[in-house]
């Protein structure tokens, strides 16, 4: 088990492995239908040695888990592909309520061996809730390299601790913390930002006719103070190059929350971006970027766009729970 740590920014990975990422992220333009996506990072060091080192201090398990509360292994043999496989949550990490568990392999899965790779990564929490894996289509990757867990309510419980195992490599333990939902009406060029059990109303600019920004469920994959975006990336000529900051993450495609001058103007009134939602250069767009974290959920409603595919970062929650059971192979499972 790798882990995926980006250098100068918050990362939460998705898609195939390039190099690692500084603060400033270059030839990612503000999305369309293109962009070279997400940015692999550094690995960690092995997660069985990580597990070895810590048992002495953490206890029987290396992972501050009591042997008592560990699930039994299954009865199937441990597929080899485990000793390969990357997770998109660091060790300790806090995420927010959207993000998915997202495991993937540097070669496909067939299908024969999928239901035993579900198995082994086993998945348990502190609320007991219901979840699924399901095989992604990533962006990036090829069917059967990527496989994703999330639980079949709206977002995971705030405050829930999850341990994830996988086989016998290693054990990543991480948090779901506070609820952030913000919600962007392409219509009414508003952002509203609900957290804490306060909501607040954002003027925001989105994609102008014909460059529309992707309807539907997204969530913060990484963010960055500084990202170099170039509409050559995206299919747009030299409609833009330069850097814009305050840059939160959202899809491989390269879409974006973050500061745009053009929203000084524009922003509560039209829409003016090639795709990305536009914040105002007056604080409002680094008071946003402060506020989200990895994990954040945001929602795009009244574009003229298709909802994002699922695997153009992370579109999990665009799926029915229905949808999702039928790309996992070992069905839902309690995680208690």
């Amino acid at each position: 088990m790798y882990l995926d740590r980006s250098a100068g920014r918050t990362a939460g990975r998705v898609g195939a492995a390039v190099a690692a990422c500084t603060a400033l992220l270059s030839a990612v333009g503000c999305s369309a239908d293109g962009g070279l996506g997400v940015r692999a990072a550094a690995d960690a060091p092995d997660g069985r040695a990580s597990a070895a080192a810590g048992a002495k201090a953490k206890g029987r398990n290396g992972d501050g888990t009591d042997k008592k509360s560990e699930r039994p292994a299954p009865s199937m043999p441990e597929p080899a592909e485990l000793a390969q496989a990357r997770v998109n949550i660091s060790d300790r990490q806090t995420v927010g309520v959207g993000m998915p568990i997202s495991v993937t392999f540097p070669r496909p899965v067939s299908a024969a061996d999928r239901k035993a790779v579900e198995s082994w990564l086993r998945v348990q929490t502190s609320s007991g809730t219901s979840g699924a894996w399901s095989w992604v289509k990533d962006r990036n990757l090829l069917d059967g390299q990527r496989v994703d867990f999330r639980p079949n309510s709206a977002y995971w419980q705030p405050g829930t601790k999850v341990t994830l195992r996988v086989g016998s490599h290693g054990v990543r333990q991480f948090t779901i913390g506070r609820s952030l939902v913000a919600t962007v009406d392409a219509k009414t060029h508003t952002m509203t930002v609900r957290t804490g059990g306060t909501t607040k109303s954002i003027p925001v600019t989105t994609g102008a006719p014909g460059t529309d920004t992707w309807n539907g469920t997204m969530v913060v994959m990484d963010k960055a103070s500084k990202v170099r975006m170039d509409s050559r990336t995206v299919g747009l000529g030299d409609a833009y190059n330069g850097d814009y900051y305050w840059a939160v993450h959202l899809t491989t495609s390269g879409t974006y929350v973050h500061q745009n001058p053009h929203a000084d103007t524009a922003a509560g009134h039209s829409n003016v971006t090639h795709g990305c939602v536009g914040l105002a250069t007056d604080g409002t767009a680094k008071r946003f970027y402060d506020q989200v974290i990895v994990g954040d959920v945001i929602k795009v409603t009244g574009s003229n766009k298709d909802p994002v595919a699922t695997g153009n970062g992370y579109g999990d929650w665009n799926l029915t729970w229905k949808q999702w059971i039928e790309q996992s192979a070992a069905g839902e499972t309690k995680t208690a």
